[in-house]
């Protein structure tokens, strides 16, 4: 009787052992560790014609992958060059990617058809970067290259939307009229590439294609021209293009489409004016603006008169903006001193008649000189031929241009706040960037935006050195 004891419970230990490392297994199986996350590309194993096939006839490519594969944004990615008329369909299934070539092939042409990063694998979305397959209707595939770069000429900046195109007709008017021979895309640095070109002579251009027409259509667009024909060699330099604007994209607004104007509120009948104060504090270094809501007919500056506190009259100029809605006092500011404004019911009046409800007047007080930063900057590899022009820009606005015509520039009332700082190369030395003309075969002027911004502090003394 013992020794079945014995055994029993040498049995039920085994047994509680043996639950105990499968309640150990499960829990193992229920938090997998995983294993490496896949971080290569999809490798192409075989295509149809093959890679690099002369006297090609086909109207069809295979593509055969390693892996499944996806397909991503083709309108936007894939790339044929000479580009087409109609653009070949893309398709893809498991490990196989499939072009139907819908347009009739040039004779003796190199044709190359770049993915971009359309191809992925299906688990992690690795892109098969960059993949080209090249082909040719002749018996050579051609092998030359032209880089370069586009740089916005305004600002000296880069933009990787803007397309750099190559036309083997010379013709001036042909990036008017037709869509190019050969489309490269720009990457973050305004670098371009053409590959797989044969000898000649070609036309350069790059283009912000605001329609998807692929051709210069509005001087709103983008654009930049090569100043001569381009030689492909095989020794071709990298060329440089500035883009500019030749006029600015002004966005209309207000009346409605149908021609029909809006109804106009009780309150919108009234002229009403606001002002540029900031904490009821007038900035030594502007004027005084008085904003309408209406444009104005007329104006009586006799009747906005500027005052002390004493109600004395001040020197004062005051005059009416293009908009017809903005009037602006001009005086020499002194610091931290109150002031009065007034403005008489009848000294402006709009197309209607409409005059101010009554007379007002407005009362504030200057800033003092405490508020402004002081500004030293100090040039060096000065060349004064260039015209060069320091210019402060916040946001989109240039604040503040100044010719540079010493080594050392300073102003002592300088308003606080974060610049970038632009130097403007001014070839007709008229104080402002100038854009191209196709047209006149007139390039822009050039100019460059400083690596680092400046950061002025009230009632500091700020200093930078600038090389040129």
């Amino acid at each position: 009787m013992k020794i079945d004891h014995l055994l029993y419970a040498a049995a039920f230990v085994s047994f509680i052992f043996f639950i105990s490392l499968m309640g150990s297994g499960c829990a193992q199986i229920g938090s997998p560790t995983g294993g490496p996350r896949d971080s290569t590309a999809p490798l192409l194993v075989s295509s149809t014609p093959k890679l690099l096939t002369t006297n090609f006839t086909a109207s069809k490519i295979t593509l055969v992958f390693n892996e499944y594969i996806d397909v991503q944004d083709v309108q936007n990615n894939v790339l044929v060059s000479p580009f087409p008329k109609i653009n070949p369909m893309v398709d893809f299934k498991l490990k196989t990617v499939t072009i139907k070539l819908k347009d009739t092939l040039l004779p003796n042409t190199t044709y190359a058809i770049n993915f971009g990063n359309a191809i992925r694998d299906n688990n992690e979305g690795n892109p098969f970067t960059n993949f080209t397959y090249v082909f040719s209707t002749g018996n050579t595939i051609d092998s030359l290259q032209l880089r370069g770069q586009v740089i916005i000429a305004e600002t000296g900046k880069k933009d990787s939307t803007i397309i750099a195109l190559l036309y083997r007709n010379l013709e001036d008017s042909m990036v008017q009229k037709r869509k190019p021979d050969y489309i490269a895309k720009s990457d973050s640095s305004g670098n371009f590439r053409f590959t797989n070109l044969s000898a000649g002579r070609y036309k350069l251009y790059a283009l912000k294609d605001g329609d998807g027409g692929k051709t210069y259509n509005s001087k709103v667009e983008m654009f930049a021209f090569a100043d001569s024909a381009v030689l492909v060699t095989d020794s071709s330099s990298a060329v440089t293009l500035y883009a500019y604007t030749e006029e600015k994209d002004i966005k209309k607004g207000g009346t409605p489409a149908s021609g029909i104007a809006r109804p106009t509120s009780q309150a919108e009948k009234k002229l009403r004016y606001t002002t540029n104060l900031i904490g009821n504090e007038q900035d030594l270094l502007s004027g005084f603006i008085i904003s309408v809501n209406k444009p104005l007919k007329t104006l009586d500056p006799q009747k906005i008169i500027l005052t002390d506190t004493n109600y004395n009259k001040l020197a004062a100029t005051v005059t009416l903006d293009s908009t017809q809605k903005n009037i602006s006092i001009q005086t020499k500011w002194q610091e931290d001193t109150h002031y009065r404004i007034i403005v008489s019911k009848d000294a402006i009046s709009d197309s209607t008649g409409l005059q101010l409800i009554k007379s007002d007047t407005i009362r504030f007080i200057s800033k003092k000189e405490n508020a402004y930063g002081s500004l030293v900057i100090r040039f060096s590899n000065l060349a004064a031929a260039n015209h060069p022009v320091l210019q402060f820009v916040r946001g989109e606005e240039i604040y503040k241009s100044v010719p540079i015509t010493t080594t050392q520039w300073s102003d002592k009332l300088f308003v606080p706040g974060e610049y970038e700082l632009r130097i403007l190369f001014d070839a007709n030395n008229n104080g402002v960037w100038d854009p191209g003309n196709y047209t006149k075969k007139l390039q822009p002027e050039k100019a460059i935006t400083l690596d680092n911004n400046l950061n002025i502090k009230a009632n500091w003394d700020n200093e930078r050195d600038i090389r040129l």
